[in-house]
Order: structure tokens, then C-alpha cells, then sequence
């Protein structure tokens, strides 16, 4: 096996056990980048020299005996909307193309401060907007199981990297399935934690009241390290949460019996492929196998979810967006014969398609003949949405359903359907409107050879809980496939 093929907590025994150096290590993950990039495109911007210096840091950390975080030395992507000091943060638009922040993330910050080795910012959808990358002001990232596929989105260039072995972990952000519909299309693992769990602080906004920042890797425990260096309480952001965050990792186990796991019907119906119901149950027996208790519930809103998630998106995002005007940073047009003109055409050349039907959408249901119509309804249901899953969780321990309603399809076969796209986050959003910790493990791959996801939803900062009952299934199953590339 090449270095770049190892798990992360595996990597990390290595390095502290000296068999390997982090050099080493990075040095085998830049030559599978210049290896399959030009088939996967998962990378806007690459930070080789650096991550190379942090790499050669860390080794001499180790050589002089310092103690050093179970990530150290281990190199990781970053998504491109997650601001890196001195390193360009795009947010795949043209919007920012050349922005380079002056300061980092709370989770960047966190990820130096461990000793990670950064290794470049991957490519999204634009502004997080969209479900298979193909949004990107860039590049079209592929899917590793089959390039002619997307990798999901947004967050599909940190989930095609880790994928593919151009990093071994990665962050990414998550506004409605935004890393666990990547991670079940390319068959890795990927976590959304609790909403304030993690500091948002340094991640350019969409929507402001659902995003959330979480981890990619190529087994559970990889993610139980990363999610565990970047929680925690930060002054900064508001919504950050003030309370103790025992050590997923030091607390990971596969004991789940007794367990109580949910499986509610409205997740597996219309829309729904019939060969990922069937994974996603054979899942399910499998973790009865393992002693857990099955339980029937319903969650009755779920289906007008999605009709809530993209106003309170939406409009979310007109506020948040409206920021790029052309006057302090980014895109600014280049003619124009007043401010108002400036402002139009910064905005209409600067943004995408998709980012511009999203803020319309936005500024129409925040308008005053439409926000009790629309914005204030949705909020209602946003409301019942947390109260239905609130007492779910008086019977139930874990919830279980697909991530994705289907598998990868054909770069370019949903673009021109919003809908049709927007369908693809029918089993996530719901997560995101109640501000819950969900996670994505593959669970079965259909007859073309392409992954399905696993969701297992949990309550509100039940991460260990679901994090071990991904463990028991994925040591049932022996572990994950990675693609041939």
C-alpha cells in the first residue's frame, strides 16, 4: 500500500511510532494530486511548499519527543468557503477569484494548532449552492467511482479528495446535506455535527441559521479525531455553544446493543431509488444483528421539508450575499457610469446562475407582501420540524435513513432542473432545519459499482452516539470500498 492509502488513525500511530515521517506522508499525498487530479479536479487551489514546511515541523516535533494531536503531521483538505490566512478562499466564484483573507477560520485556526498539514482549499459548488459541484466557477469535480459522475455537493471537492486519495481528511460545511450527500456518493464517510458545535467563525455564510462545519474521512475513527480538534466554544461566533465536548475518539465503541434506532417511513418513499431502500434496510437488520432494537416512527413534516429548507435558505442567503457589491473586496466590473450601475454589474457578471436564482428567491419571500406567505411559514414548520424529532427522541436513540435518494448521476443530466436537483437534498435538509448531528457511512454500492449512504440522525449533541453505531455497522461489514482510479 502507498502512504496515501492509509486511514488517518493509522497514519498517526505511524507517525508517532516513527515508522513513517509526516514528509513522507504529504510528500505521497501531492504525488497521487499530481496522479489524479486532472481526472478528479477536487482542488481550486493547492499550498505544496507549506504543507511541506508544516510537514518537516512536525517531523522534528516528533524527533524532540513534543507531545503532538493524534491529526498532526496528517495532511488535510479545507473546503474553498472556509477562510484560510494568506491562502486564497474563493468560495468557487468568480465573485471572490482573487481574495485572499487576512485572518482564519476558528476550525483552520484549530487544525494548525494540531499540526495538520494543509493541504490545499477544494473545490464546492458556488457559495455552497447546489448538489454536485457543477456550479463552480472553475471546475467540474468528478466523482472517483466514475468520472463521467458527480461527486455530489456542495462540498463535493473535499469529499472526491479524500476519496480518491489526494488528502486523507478533509473539512467541509454543511447547510443541507452538504457533506454527507458527497460523502454517501463517493463512499466515504462524513459527519455534520450539531448546529454550535462548531465555531462558524471564518465560514462565508449562506445560510447563517444552518450551516455547519464537519469532517470527511475514510473510516469512523478518522472522523471522531478531526471532529473532536475542531469542536469547541469560541467567542466569536454567537451561536457557538458553551459546553464540555468529551473526546469522541478515547469514547468510540462498537457496543450498540440495546441500542434503539428508528426507521421512519417518510424516508423511504416517492422519490427514493428502490436499490438504495434496500441497502439502506439491509443496513439496518445488520445493526439488529449487532444487538440493536428496530422501531417503526414517523416524522409526519418531513415532506414539506424541503419547500422550508430552500425559503429559509434562500432567504438567508440574499441577506448574507448582499455584502458583494464591488466596493471594499472581490469582483468589481470593470465599466460602469454610476454606483447603481457598478452595483447591477458587479453582481450580475460576479455571481453564477444558480447563486442569483437563490438570492431572488430570497429577496422575494423576505418582501413585504410575501414574508407572512412564505418566510414566516416556513419558520412555523421549521419549529415542528424540531418539536416531531424532539419526540422521536423519547423513544428512539438513533435515527436511520438513505443520505441520498440516489446515487451519482451523469455530470450535466440535472443542471438544467433545479428541481430535479434540489430533490437530491430530500433526506438531509431536515437534519440542518432542527440543528442535529447526522452522519453518512457507505452501506452498499449498486449495479454500476456506485456507493449509497447510510444517515444515522442523532439528538442534539449525540455525536458519540451516532459515531459508535457507525462503528458497529462498519466493523460488521469489515469496512468501506475505495475507488479504482
Amino acid at each position: 500500500m502507498e502512504l496515501f492509502e492509509y486511514k488517518a488513525y493509522e497514519l498517526s500511530n505511524m507517525l508517532k511510532e516513527k515508522k513513517i515521517s509526516s514528509v513522507e506522508l504529504t510528500e505521497s499525498v501531492f504525488n497521487r494530486i499530481d496522479s489524479v487530479e486532472d481526472k478528479i479536479e477536487a482542488y481550486v487551489t493547492l499550498d505544496r511548499e507549506n504543507a511541506l514546511k508544516t510537514a518537516a515541523e512536525v517531523d522534528r516535533k516528533i524527533a524532540t519527543g513534543d507531545t503532538l494531536s493524534l491529526i498532526a503531521g496528517i495532511p488535510t483538505a479545507v473546503k474553498d468557503n472556509i477562510s484560510t490566512k494568506g491562502l486564497r478562499t474563493t468560495c468557487s466564484s468568480k465573485m471572490l477569484e482573487n481574495y485572499v483573507p487576512p485572518f482564519d477560520a476558528k476550525a483552520a485556526e484549530m487544525l494548525q494548532a494540531s499540526d495538520a498539514v494543509l493541504i490545499g482549499k477544494t473545490n464546492m459548488d458556488e457559495f455552497a449552492m447546489g448538489s454536485s459541484t457543477e456550479t463552480s466557477y472553475f471546475k467540474k469535480t468528478k466523482n472517483p467511482f466514475d468520472t463521467s459522475r458527480v461527486p455530489g455537493g456542495s462540498s463535493g471537492g473535499s469529499a472526491a479528495a479524500v476519496s480518491s486519495g489526494e488528502a486523507v481528511l478533509a473539512l467541509g460545511s454543511d447547510t443541507g446535506g452538504s457533506i454527507r450527500q458527497p460523502a454517501a456518493l463517493c463512499g466515504v464517510v462524513g459527519l455534520k455535527p450539531t448546529y454550535g458545535r462548531v465555531s462558524r467563525y471564518g465560514l462565508i455564510a449562506y445560510a447563517s441559521s444552518l450551516d455547519q462545519i464537519g469532517s470527511f474521512g475514510r473510516c469512523v475513527k478518522d472522523i471522531a479525531m478531526l471532529t473532536d480538534v475542531i469542536s469547541g466554544h469560541d467567542s466569536m461566533d454567537a451561536t457557538s455553544v458553551n459546553t464540555e465536548h468529551p473526546s469522541l475518539y478515547e469514547n468510540l465503541t462498537d457496543n450498540i446493543k440495546g441500542l434503539r434506532i428508528g426507521v421512519p417511513d417518510e424516508y423511504f418513499g416517492k422519490g427514493v431509488d428502490d436499490d438504495v431502500k434496500e441497502s439502506v434496510m439491509k443496513a439496518v437488520k445488520e445493526l439488529e444483528k449487532n444487538g440493536a432494537v428496530i422501531k417503526e416512527i414517523s416524522l409526519p413534516s418531513t415532506d414539506y421539508a424541503l419547500s422550508a429548507y430552500y425559503i429559509i435558505a434562500s432567504a438567508e442567503a440574499s441577506s448574507n450575499l448582499a455584502r458583494f457589491d464591488g466596493v471594499k473586496y472581490g469582483y468589481r466590473t470593470e465599466s460602469y457610469g454610476s454606483l447603481t450601475e457598478m452595483y447591477e454589474k458587479t453582481r450580475s457578471e460576479g455571481f453564477g446562475d444558480e447563486v442569483k436564482r437563490r438570492i431572488m428567491l430570497g429577496t422575494f419571500v423576505l418582501s413585504s407582501g410575501f414574508y407572512d406567505a412564505y418566510y414566516k411559514k416556513a419558520k412555523l414548520l421549521q419549529q415542528r420540524i424540531q418539536n416531531e424529532f424532539s419526540n422521536a427522541y423519547k423513544d428512539v436513540d438513533i435515527i436511520a435513513t438513505p443520505t441520498s435518494p440516489f446515487a451519482a448521476f451523469k455530470i450535466g443530466e440535472n443542471i438544467g432542473d433545479p428541481l430535479k436537483m434540489y430533490s437530491a437534498d430530500i433526506c438531509t435538509v431536515t437534519v440542518n432545519i432542527a440543528g442535529l448531528p447526522a452522519v453518512s457511512v457507505p452501506c452498499g454500492y449498486n449495479a454500476q459499482g456506485l456507493p449509497f449512504g447510510l444517515q444515522l440522525i442523532g439528538d442534539k449533541f449525540c455525536e458519540q452516539k451516532v459515531l459508535n453505531t457507525a462503528y458497529a455497522y462498519e466493523n460488521a461489514v469489515g469496512g468501506f470500498r475505495s475507488p479504482s482510479l
